[in-house]
């Protein structure tokens, strides 16, 4: 009689096999999609907010700019181009792009070269050069609001603070209409924005200057540089970056200035002191010509865009692309 065998599966003979081998291929594509499932995660709700509070609200006013609307329900008088075209030929508007200009102008030769003087200054080692900083940085932490509504007291006719100085020194005929009169309401205007922001872009110089390595300048010093030398021919070229970046931001910031203008002259006397972003301001929320406004905030919008591509296209390119090569040579 043939007995049949029976495998004894405790011993691990021939019936259980051992699980095929995960594919590693599958575990890594796996594991990409998770991560790139967490990383969209993480990116949706900020792009959901710039959707809604940033791009949404730039198309409309592109929409509403082609409109005669006064703000009230849904534009439906469409009247083309006809705001643009009226925009060219406003001499507010075009007297708004003027004083942008002259506020661009004067904002490059004299308030940051100003801030960089007193970077230079503050960098070297003098006794209370912290207190410095922070004196001349608190203006920059100031609102707006606050600051104009100083300065209205200060500059106020006859019995402002800056009057009352140039009183008691003898030089009372400098002093008068401040901001009243129209030959000196945009330099008293600029003197007031110095004031504010100059602490800003000194921070960023001074910054950029203490991120330069001693060891150049010390050996400048040593093969007989004078002090301009050293600051021309090896500070500045290192502070290039910083200065780039301090230019640009300065030269958004006079396009889109709105608020310390209207907290202190409202544009006047008789626009000469007017911005663009007060010019929209006043059609939007003052004479209900909203479809206006919004030409006026789509040529602003345009203005900065145009300057930020060229900017960054024609200035910027080379710190960007050390900015790159660092990052991939860091990743090597």
């Amino acid at each position: 009689m043939t007995s049949t065998f029976l495998p004894d599966k405790r011993a691990g003979s021939g019936t259980d096999l051992p699980p095929p081998p995960a594919d590693p291929a599958r575990g890594r594509a796996r594991r990409r999609a998770v991560n790139w499932l967490t990383a969209v995660s993480f990116q949706v709700p900020a792009l959901v907010l710039f959707i809604v509070l940033v791009l949404l609200p730039i198309l409309f006013a592109l929409y509403a700019a082609f409109f005669r609307w006064g703000g009230f329900g849904m534009p439906s008088d469409y009247v083309g181009t006809e705001n643009f075209t009226r925009l060219f030929d406003d001499p507010v508007f075009l007297g708004d792009l003027w004083r942008c200009l002259l506020l661009v102008l004067l904002s490059l030769a004299v308030q940051l070269p100003f801030a960089l003087a007193m970077a230079v200054l503050l960098n070297q080692r003098i006794r209370g050069r912290a207190l410095y900083r922070m004196l001349f940085f608190a203006p920059y932490v100031l609102s707006e609001a606050i600051t104009g509504v100083l300065f209205s007291m200060i500059f106020a006719p006859d019995d402002g603070l800056a009057d009352q100085v140039l009183d008691n020194i003898g030089l009372g005929w400098v002093g008068g209409e401040w901001f009243s009169d129209p030959s000196t309401v945009m330099a008293t205007l600029f003197l007031v924005m110095t004031w504010k922001y100059f602490g800003f872009h000194m921070m960023l110089y001074l910054a950029g200057l203490q991120s330069i390595p001693k060891e150049l300048t010390e050996a400048a010093l040593i093969d007989g540089a004078s002090p301009w030398q050293r600051f021309r021919n090896v500070t500045l070229p290192l502070l290039a970056p910083t200065l780039r970046i301090s230019v640009f931001l300065s030269v958004i910031g006079a396009i889109q200035l709105f608020d310390l203008v209207w907290v202190v002259t409202q544009g006047g006397p008789d626009h000469h002191s007017e911005t663009m972003a007060v010019t929209m301001f006043q059609f939007g929320f003052k004479r209900y010509q909203v479809g206006y406004a919004s030409a006026i905030s789509v040529v602003m919008f345009g203005i900065s865009l145009v300057f930020a591509l060229a900017y960054q296209r024609f200035v910027l390119r080379r710190d960007l692309q050390g900015a790159t090569t660092t990052m991939r040579g860091g990743g090597k």
